[in-house]
């Protein structure tokens, strides 16, 4: 079995590869992906599949690279950057937002909890106001990816 940073780092490789099955794999069966900023869960195998779809489906040519990855017994933290562009329906729980074919630079950071060589929790953090400044959806500043 891998260590816990293994597991999680593979996380993001498996999601640059669109490998969705081996990243349901990894989800305990009541594992939960919890987007912090609006407290919406999605739970088990299908809800890894679901997280990742809507990532991969509104940003197809989206990438992601870790920045830090620190783990702590069952805990790893991982901060990264996603690039993308959005030239597909991103279906989020507040609705769709229709492709506006602008690329964004998003900061991110999971915060992820492993039992047993499983995802059991990952609490993702996200500047949704920087995303949607960058998508144009938002008056006022505009966002940049250096912030």
């Amino acid at each position: 079995m891998a260590d816990n940073a293994t597991l999680v780092r593979s996380l993001y490789d498996g999601w640059n590869a669109r490998d969705f099955d081996a990243l349901a794999d990894l989800m305990a069966p009541d594992g939960t992906i919890t987007f912090m900023g609006s407290g919406e869960v999605l739970t088990g195998p299908e809800g890894s599949r679901t997280y990742n779809q809507m990532w991969a489906n509104g940003f197809p040519d989206g990438r992601v690279t870790i920045d830090t990855l620190v783990a702590d017994g069952d805990r790893v933290v991982v901060e990264f950057t996603g690039r993308g562009t959005h030239t597909g329906t991103f279906v989020t729980s507040m609705g769709e937002i229709p492709p506006t074919g602008k690329s964004v630079t998003l900061k991110l950071c999971d915060v992820v909890e492993v039992a047993n060589g499983k995802v059991r929790a990952q609490r993702s953090y996200l500047d949704t106001g920087s995303m949607m400044a960058q998508l144009g959806l938002t008056s006022g500043q505009t966002a940049t990816a250096n912030q």
